[in-house]
């Protein structure tokens, strides 16, 4: 017990410096913006769809047929509200740069629900049922998605229309949102989820841990090793 005290004070006093440290900045709300768009719009792109469009005039002309995966309506279904599905992000503190903001339970926050699950009461200011709430640094890259998305609108709409044969990221964070040395976070990409590969690591160490415990009575860890 004394052991998981240890560590749950070392782990909680670590997730308060990181999340103290800074809120997203530009390239980071710029890269999932892309992210979150792109892919809603490679969703929809699937339709088959024809749309019509216009009125019917009393000349008899008929409306006008629009495949669905080339009108407005579709960039205007995604874009709507696509600021929201970054609320589904959490901040991942034990990885480096952008790569912080994944969908999904960080491997802190796992662990620390892993010791609430085994009996150890963990107290981090807030009621147990407000841990999965988007935090700070989450909330805050909603709002900047949502001034971004406003401010370049245009851009989107131009990018839509006329040049998707580039990637969204590129097209609107390297050429229109961000300046050469502000894009060092769009060369980051991970290669694998290790943080959930940790967590079934964790998993299964802490069944033996927990009787290595008692043999080696009393002999301290720190937070990584949870």
């Amino acid at each position: 017990m004394k052991l998981h005290i240890l560590a749950l004070f070392c782990v909680c006093s670590y997730i308060k410096a990181e999340e103290d440290e800074r809120l997203p900045n530009k390239c980071e709300v710029c890269k999932f913006l892309s992210v979150e768009l792109q892919e809603a719009l490679e969703k929809s792109g699937r339709s088959k769809e024809v749309l019509e469009v216009g009125q019917v005039l009393d000349t008899g002309k008929r409306k006008k047929k629009i495949k669905y995966n080339t009108s407005e309506t579709r960039l205007t279904e995604a874009v709507d509200n696509i600021c929201e599905r970054i609320l589904q992000y959490s901040v991942h503190a034990e990885r480096p740069g952008s790569l912080r903001y994944a969908k999904g339970p960080s491997q802190t926050m796992t662990t620390l629900k892993s010791l609430i699950h085994k009996g150890v009461k963990v107290d981090l200011g807030l009621p147990y049922e407000l841990w999965d709430e988007p935090s700070v640094e989450v909330s805050d890259m909603k709002k900047q998605c949502e001034t971004m998305l406003e401010e370049y609108e245009e851009v989107v709409e131009d990018w839509y229309f006329h040049h998707q044969d580039k990637r969204l990221e590129n097209f609107l964070c390297e050429s229109h949102v961000l300046n050469t040395s502000e894009r060092e976070c769009l060369q980051e990409v991970w290669k694998g989820d290790m943080g959930t590969k940790g967590g079934t690591e964790e998993s299964a160490s802490d069944s033996t841990g927990e009787e290595g415990a008692k043999e080696e009575d009393g002999k301290m860890h720190d937070a990584g090793e949870l």
